[in-house]
Parts: C-alpha cells; sequence; structure tokens
C-alpha cells in the first residue's frame, strides 16, 4: 500500500461519489431511472445498488434523491410513507405531473444532451 492520495478511497465510495456527483446534475422538474442513473455514473447495470445507496441517504441531504424513479417512471416508495409522501410532493412543487403513481418520461424524463466532436 502506498500512502498517495489515488488510495484512500475505496472501490465504494468512489461508486457513491460518482453516484453523489450524477445525480446532483439531474435538474429540477426531470427525473431518471435508478438504472439510467446507474449507467449515467458509468456503474453499468447497478440499479439496486442505486435505490439502496439512496436510501442510506441522511434526511438532510442536498442531493435530489426524489428524482430518481423506477423503471418505467414508476414511484416506488408506497404511498403513505413518509419518504413516498415527500418524494411525490417535491416532484409536484417542481411541476412534475403524476398520473397512477407514475410519472411520464417522455416529458420529465433528463436524456443530458451527449457531446459530439
Amino acid at each position: 500500500m502506498t500512502e498517495h492520495g489515488e488510495d484512500s478511497q475505496n472501490p465504494a465510495q468512489i461508486r457513491r461519489t460518482a453516484l453523489y456527483l450524477t445525480l446532483a446534475q439531474v435538474p429540477e422538474g426531470k427525473v431518471v431511472s435508478y438504472g439510467q442513473l446507474a449507467e449515467m455514473a458509468g456503474l453499468g447495470r447497478a440499479a439496486r445498488w442505486v435505490g439502496r445507496t439512496l436510501s442510506q441517504l441522511p434526511a438532510d441531504t442536498s442531493l435530489p434523491w426524489h428524482r430518481v424513479l423506477g423503471a418505467g417512471g414508476r414511484i416506488s416508495l408506497p404511498v403513505g410513507s413518509p419518504s413516498g409522501d415527500e418524494q411525490r410532493a417535491r416532484l409536484r412543487g417542481e411541476g412534475v405531473s403524476i398520473l397512477n403513481n407514475r410519472v411520464d418520461i417522455q416529458r420529465h424524463g433528463w436524456r443530458p444532451v451527449e457531446h459530439s466532436g
């Protein structure tokens, strides 16, 4: 083991950092799925890991966790649960419409522009 900075972060911390940096970029009024967020963060097919990791965020986090949804725009947090109610309220506050516990991905899905050239 060397004492250089590269070794100070273990792989789990590096994954979390990549996830948080990517999540922080999701703009107001837009949503992504767990799987999409995992891919954008360079984590491959890690949708479940993303869900677990986000569920462990502190209550006072400034990260927009509420903009992350299940596949097809489904809100995975139960109706009536404190976090589920908060997620729905925050999304509605950003102008995101929720119908039958789903968000219209065509309308509200975040598709960052790929850099070309």
